[in-house]
């Protein structure tokens, strides 16, 4: 494929197009970004050999014009002299000249048509170049988020992490059951000494509150049939 098909193909190229079909988006993006650039690297080198072909082309108009131009005075010349015969030779190489002036205009004329429209190419390449360069990142990111997901969603349904949390609850169902073993050793236990004591003054407190609201009750109940006699 040549240089100038290839670039045509890739500037009309849909993106979106290419990577809705495409079994592995950021492959393709991928592979045409280097497309792009390969292309790039090419045309470039292309346009300058064309701008450099045009200086020449150029320069060589300048000289075809100026021996053109040369003929027609030696034809002036020639005809000064009384020498008509010399004077129809220099215009045949005259015209002769302008002939291959005119081809070369003609040919300077394709060359800018044709750097004009490489240059509009080579502009739409690089906005295309630099929207696949903003796709792959995007792609990447969304790839990195998609795999995450589908790990997780894996997990989930392998039951592994149902897995881990049968795991985790029957290892807490063997700590229940130590601290069962270590708390049935207290029963039937005799409290200690210490404890006998806080019990007592704990009752002790107690009987004193209790003693203390009777008192109030019973002084109480004597006021109000106190005051009710003296009515």
């Amino acid at each position: 494929m040549g240089i100038f098909s290839r670039m045509s193909d890739i500037i009309n190229s849909n993106l979106n197009a290419m990577l809705e079909k495409a079994e592995d988006p950021e492959k393709i993006v991928r592979l045409m970004i280097q497309e792009m650039e390969d292309t790039l690297v090419e045309v470039r080198s292309a346009a300058a050999r064309t701008i450099a072909e045009k200086k020449e082309h150029r320069r060589r108009l300048a000289a075809i014009k100026a021996e053109a131009h040369d003929w027609e005075n030696k034809a002036e010349l020639a005809v000064s002299k009384g020498r008509d015969d010399l004077a129809k030779a220099a215009l045949r190489e005259k015209d002769s000249a302008e002939r291959i002036v005119n081809g070369l205009e003609e040919q300077m004329t394709q060359v800018d048509e044709g750097l004009g429209q490489l240059n509009n190419d080579i502009t739409r390449l690089q906005a295309k170049l630099a929207d696949a360069k903003a796709r792959q990142k995007v792609l990447l990111s969304r790839h990195e988020t998609g795999n995450q997901q589908l790990r997780v969603r894996e997990q989930l349904h392998e039951g592994k992490v149902d897995d881990a949390l049968m795991r985790f609850e029957k290892f807490e169902r063997k700590v229940e059951n130590v601290e069962g073993r270590v708390e049935a050793y207290d029963l039937g236990e005799r409290p200690d000494l210490r404890q006998e004591i806080q019990n007592l003054e704990g009752e002790e407190k107690v009987e004193k509150a209790l003693n203390e609201l009777k008192q109030r009750m019973s002084a109480s109940q004597n006021t109000n049939t106190t005051e009710g006699d003296s009515k």
